[in-house]
C-alpha cells in the first residue's frame, strides 16, 4: 500500500509522512531529499543537475548518503533547498528520480512524500494527500527550522511556489482524487491523527 503526501514547501510533508508512517508500521520516502543530493551534487562539482541525475548513488533511511557520503545535514540548508528546487525542474533530473522511486515503491508499504507522489510518482496510490498552509505560516516553521529570519524564508519560499507550480514538466498541483488538508494552525499530532484516520476508512472500503 502507498500513502502519496504532496504539497508546497514548508507545509509540513516531511514531518507528517514520517510520522504517519511511525503510527502504521510503513516505510518512509523522502523524495525531496533525492532532489537535494542532485542539486548538492551539481553544485560540488560545478555542473549542471542534468549531467550527474542518473550518476548518483542515493540511499535514504536514518541518514541520506549520496555516494557513500553522510550528507543529511549538507542537504537541509537553504542553499540545498534552492538547488534541489532547480533540479527538480529540469526533466531529465526528474525522470531519473521518477525511475528510482517507482522501483522502490513498487512492493511493500510505503508513505511517499513529495511534490509530485500522487500524480506521477504512484498515481495508484490507495491514498493521496494535499498538504497546505498559509504561506506564512510554511515560511514560519521553515524559519523556526533552520534559525532563520522569517521574511527571508518567505521571500525565497515565494521564488520556489512560482518555480514549482509553473513549471513545463510536472508543475505541482494536487491529484484530481487527492484529499487536500490545510494544517495552518494544526499540531503535527492533529494532522497524523486525520491521515491515519483516512487511511482507516481506505482499507474498510
Amino acid at each position: 500500500m502507498v500513502i502519496a503526501i504532496d504539497g508546497p514547501a514548508g507545509a509540513g510533508k516531511s514531518s507528517v509522512a514520517r510520522a504517519v508512517a511511525a503510527a502504521l508500521g510503513f516505510t518512509y520516502l523522502d523524495t525531496g531529499a533525492m532532489y537535494r543530493c542532485v542539486g548538492l551534487a551539481a553544485a560540488q562539482r560545478g555542473v549542471a543537475p542534468e549531467q550527474i541525475a542518473d550518476q548518483l548513488t542515493i540511499e535514504l533511511g536514518e541518514r541520506v548518503l549520496l555516494d557513500g557520503v553522510d550528507v543529511t545535514e549538507a542537504i537541509r540548508t537553504p542553499e540545498a533547498s534552492e538547488g534541489a528546487s532547480r533540479a527538480a525542474a529540469e526533466p531529465t533530473v526528474r525522470r531519473a528520480m521518477v525511475a528510482q522511486q517507482q522501483r522502490i515503491v513498487a512492493d511493500g508499504d510505503w508513505v511517499a512524500e513529495g511534490r509530485d507522489i500522487g500524480t506521477v510518482v504512484a498515481p495508484d496510490a490507495a491514498l493521496k494527500i494535499f498538504l497546505t498552509a498559509s504561506a506564512q505560516e510554511r515560511a514560519r516553521r521553515r524559519a523556526a527550522q533552520i534559525g532563520a529570519d522569517v521574511a527571508t524564508v518567505l521571500a525565497e519560499q515565494t521564488i520556489r511556489d512560482e518555480r514549482d507550480t509553473t513549471r513545463e514538466h510536472d508543475p505541482l498541483a494536487p491529484a484530481a482524487d487527492a484529499v487536500e488538508l490545510d494544517t495552518t494552525g494544526l499540531s503535527l499530532e492533529d494532522v497524523v491523527a486525520r491521515v491515519t484516520a483516512l487511511v482507516a476508512d481506505r482499507k474498510e472500503s
